[in-house]
């Protein structure tokens, strides 16, 4: 009988912390960090103000976990979709893909890309990053050196900077008229800056 109703305590424990998520992905989303307040998500997610802060300290200890929640996502796609591919090589275009999928949802646009950063900080942000998307990255990179297809000793310098040359382009791909063009441009820069460190016997020829 104990158990029973541990079990449906923790139940609810975890309805409401999930209940608030949603209401705080909602409401950044919407208004924005500044404009988003603790009773209208609290109210949104039909709890009380007491039970928000048995479940979060306060505003940004929220918005932490929503962007954790939804890098999580980020990184379950991106894994979902390379694992759909049999070349290891091609398992990073597919990666590549859905991260950009991701970047032009609305929501993960606003709260991840805009405003996680100058919310919580650069060296947070960067830590939630390279715990999900970035971690894919860095293990794909690492298993093209092991196999030997892959000619670089600092596999992190690596990943950083192609990651930072896919945040470039999912930030620029909402506001130009041909995206499509763009993201496939994009993504042909990022190949070739890695076909530079392919084992040579495994590079694209050159267009003769």
């Amino acid at each position: 009988m104990e158990k029973s109703a541990r079990s449906r305590r923790d139940e609810y424990t975890e309805a409401t912390r999930l209940a608030l998520l949603a209401a705080g992905r909602e409401a950044f989303s919407q208004d924005g960090y500044q404009a988003a307040g603790i009773e209208a998500i609290s109210r949104a997610a039909r709890v009380t103000r007491g039970a928000f802060y048995h479940h979060f300290d306060d505003k940004k200890a929220l918005f932490d976990a929503v962007v954790v929640a939804m890098q999580k996502e980020a990184a379950d796609a991106i894994e979902q979709r390379a694992k759909a591919v049999p070349s290891v090589w091609d398992r990073l275009s597919a990666g590549v893909n859905a991260y950009l999928d991701a970047c032009l949802d609305p929501a993960y646009r606003r709260i991840v890309i805009q405003e996680a950063a100058a919310v919580l900080g650069n060296t947070r942000y960067r830590e939630i990053e390279e715990t999900y998307p970035m971690s894919l990255l860095i293990a794909t990179l690492n298993a093209l050196k092991q196999r030997g297809e892959l000619e670089f000793d600092d596999i992190d310098l690596l990943s950083r900077m192609v990651d930072a040359m896919i945040c470039k382009l999912a930030i620029m791909l909402p506001d130009v008229q041909d995206s499509g063009k763009l993201r496939k441009d994009g993504q042909k820069i990022i190949a070739s800056l890695l076909d530079v460190y392919r084992r040579p016997a495994l590079r694209h020829p050159e267009p003769g």
